[in-house]
């Protein structure tokens, strides 16, 4: 993991997706600040489809005020997915079916920029400098690494939410959804570099933002479009996720992308360990299950920091100081 001394240049990789949306706009919140700069959005599908996770990416942007921020269309590399989208989950739009009370978009989905178009372009102007930060499935970055072999070592650090180690899938019994919906994308990505940092469900389920929480967000500003929508996308994803038992019984809803963010800004949150992750495309029962060796012999490679345990608490409490900032 590198050490940072200024602050990071970020492209945002998603397929929003509700923790997608609340990611995205924490991450706009950083950058009001003067915490960070976005240089980019890249949208893949997954969640919902390739279009519709560009114009929520959009639309989410001009709502948080930083519409001239470059989004691209998914690539066109094929995920070879045997999974069905999240609609289930996110609403039909990824975003609790609100997207029709966000704003209007300058830009069209058939006329922008492949997502892998953008990063090759970026990542070759600013070599060491961008930081990837991947929170959807991982077809855009497979893409431009096949691309142009090697390009995903520019980025100065690449973070993924995705995986399971020591816990569940979320989307099959062994499987994490970002990596069993393109699994040959994610084992392109894992050989490419070897100090990927890798956010998994073992640290992303114990995240849960409660209404509670979306109050307190919004009694900063109730009026404000984004304080509404923030709290109608809890309400709809609250519901969802008690439906299908994502919470274990707690009023809420998982926001698993956010941690991609809090380990940038937020370090002392999370705690690593060193590994070697593969990832499994074959197998019938466990095709997308991530894992590494781990008996206590000696190995000689890793390609992975991967985050084992998290404290939830401060972690959240930053997520809801900085969405106060947005809407204030």
């Amino acid at each position: 993991m590198n050490v940072k001394s200024t602050k990071p240049k970020i492209i945002l990789d998603t397929d929003p997706g509700g923790d997608d949306s609340f990611a995205l706009l924490w991450l706009q919140s950083l950058a009001k600040q003067g915490l960070g700069e976005i240089v980019a959005i890249t949208t893949t599908a997954g969640n919902v489809s390739a279009r519709n996770t560009f114009l929520g990416a959009s639309k989410l942007l001009q709502l948080g005020g930083f519409g001239h921020v470059e989004v691209g269309r998914g690539s066109s590399r094929i995920a070879q997915t045997e999974l069905e989208d999240a609609a289930h989950i996110h609403g039909a739009d990824g975003m609790g079916n609100l997207s029709q009370t966000l704003p209007d978009i300058p830009t069209s989905y058939d006329t922008a920029r492949p997502s892998d178009q953008i990063l090759i372009e970026k990542l070759r102007q600013m070599p060491g400098e961008i930081t990837v930060v991947a929170i959807g499935p991982l077809t855009n970055l497979a893409a431009a690494e096949q691309q142009v072999p090697g390009i995903l070592k520019n980025a100065r650090e690449i973070v993924i939410m995705g995986g399971a180690f020591q816990v569940h899938g979320n989307v099959t019994s062994e499987a994490e959804f970002n990596i069993a919906f393109d699994p040959e994308a994610a084992e392109i990505v894992f050989a490419s570099r070897e100090d990927l940092v890798v956010i998994p469900l073992d640290v992303t389920q114990h995240l849960i933002f409660t209404p509670h929480l979306a109050q307190q967000v919004s009694q900063v500003n109730p009026q404000s479009a984004i304080a509404q929508f923030m709290t109608k996308l809890c309400d709809f994803l609250t519901t969802t996720s008690l439906a299908y038992r994502d919470t274990q019984g707690v009023t809420g809803f998982l926001v698993h992308d956010a941690a991609t963010l809090a380990y940038l800004f937020y370090p002392k949150t999370l705690r690593f360990q060193r590994a070697h992750v593969l990832v499994e495309t074959q197998g019938n029962w466990t095709r997308g299950k991530t894992l590494f060796d781990q008996r206590h012999v000696a190995k000689q490679s890793a390609n992975a920091w991967v985050a084992s345990s998290v404290e939830s608490v401060h972690l959240l409490a930053g997520i809801v100081e900085d969405l106060k900032r947005l809407i204030a």
